[in-house]
């Protein structure tokens, strides 16, 4: 299908509404129209690429003389502008008549709108048009057919290539509007084909804002928490999102959820917090939890929870196995063959005490033990290996060397189907 015409998007309701006069021209109505911008006049042709509409309140041709008014056109067409729209009766009284002359000795289409109308509304229209237009005509037919909520998050997932105007007029399409100052976090969730849990959990965020849909292996969102705080309060967004998915999910599913990014910090963080989801979701349907999981309820994890075995396993786990291997027996020997003899609990003592900050009373009460008893296996522990556990220099080391072993044993198992690893 054709790309959209500058003489169609003259007939859209919000253009029309501004009472366009066609002053040059008019032999290029028929010419693609890429792209609708709004700029001060001041600042230039720079930023064009090629095919945008360019709308401007005419601010910056007022002190203009005649030559720069007829230079700025000049660069307009040259850049392969698609035309430029001028508001006329605000900020400007009436059309430079030098830029009327230098449009049509270009052919370049000017209009003045005689109408104050919001450029947004104008802009939105516009692009959400030329979108349409283009998700209907591409070539390759998506599995998700006319679902623009599931094209978006794939493209996104897995970092097609695309840009910010381009990105937010597709989510604006799908009817996801992030306000001002709003924190953008992926989610995967593993286990159903519905998206309620999604739903029930952005309810309980104080209606947060959700661009979700199913996939084969899970389900994708984008929640969009208010930049004010809303429903989460002044705390930490992430752990807001997994409490609230916590409550809205049902027993037997795995939520991974991503990092925060501000919503205005461009569509590449967007692409990075879905791709840390589903990463994260991936591992922990393939790695054992270095704790015991809940009785009841979903598994909730994060991307930050999972950040060490994310960094260990980058690039693939069966690349680098051998490496892992070799830091496990070289940092943990004594503890593995102490296992391999006597059965005991040792490795994921340590990771777990070591995770939780050294804390006796956190790490028996998640490993369900008694603090005697966790002090004669730390005990054991430090006389196994010839060192102090507590000692910050080695905190590091014993850390990643216990997730690792965790990891290498955990990924023997057959992978999960229908995930795709895309970070």
């Amino acid at each position: 299908m054709a790309a959209l015409t500058l003489r169609e998007v003259l007939n859209l309701d919000p253009v029309r509404a501004s009472e366009p006069a066609l002053l040059a021209g008019d032999n290029a109505l028929d010419r693609p129209v890429r792209w609708v911008h709004s700029s001060e006049v001041y600042e230039g042709a720079n930023f064009l690429d090629g095919g945008e509409l360019l709308l401007t309140n005419g601010f910056g041709l007022m002190d203009a003389d005649e030559e720069v008014r007829r230079r700025y056109v000049r660069e307009l067409a040259a850049r392969g502008a698609a035309g430029l729209a001028v508001e006329v009766g605000r900020s400007l009284p009436q059309m430079p008549p030098e830029v009327v002359d230098e449009a049509r000795r270009l052919g370049l289409p000017l209009l003045a709108l005689h109408r104050v109308v919001p450029f947004v509304r104008i802009t939105e229209a516009a692009n959400r048009a030329i979108v349409a237009r283009g998700l209907s005509g591409r070539s390759v037919v998506r599995p998700w057919g006319e679902d623009h909520a599931a094209a978006l998050l794939a493209d996104l997932a897995d970092r097609a290539a695309l840009n910010q105007p381009e990105v937010e007029a597709r989510s604006a399409f799908a009817g996801f509007h992030p306000g001002p100052g709003a924190r953008l976090i992926g989610v995967s969730v593993h286990g159903t084909r519905e998206v309620a849990a999604v739903d029930r959990a952005a309810r309980l965020l104080g209606g947060a804002r959700a661009l979700r849909a199913p996939f084969p292996g899970d389900v994708l969102a984008l929640l969009a928490l208010p930049g004010d705080g809303g429903g989460i309060g002044s705390g930490d967004p992430v752990r807001a999102v997994q409490e609230a998915f916590r409550t809205a999910a049902d027993a037997g599913l795995t939520v991974a959820v991503g990092h925060a990014v501000d919503a205005g910090s461009g569509w590449l963080r967007w692409s990075d917090t879905l791709r840390a989801a589903r990463t994260t979701l991936e591992l922990a349907l393939t790695v054992p939890a270095a704790e015991p999981p809940a009785p009841e309820g979903p598994l909730v994890t994060s991307a930050r929870a999972l950040a060490l075995e994310r960094e260990l396993t980058r690039g693939g786990i069966d690349t680098n196995r051998d490496r892992l291997d070799r830091l496990v027996q070289h940092t943990l020997g004594p503890l593995l063959a102490w296992e391999a003899a006597h059965p005991s609990d040792l490795v994921r003592t340590l990771e777990v005490h070591l995770r939780h900050g050294c804390s006796p009373t956190r790490t028996a009460a998640l490993l369900h033990i008694g603090r005697q008893s966790l002090y004669q296996r730390l005990e054991r522990i430090e006389s196994l290996l010839g060192l102090e556990i507590d000692d910050p220099e080695l905190l590091g080391e014993l850390l990643a060397a216990t997730c690792a072993h965790r990891v290498v044993r955990g990924t023997a198992a057959p992978s999960v189907r229908g995930l795709r690893t895309v970070a």
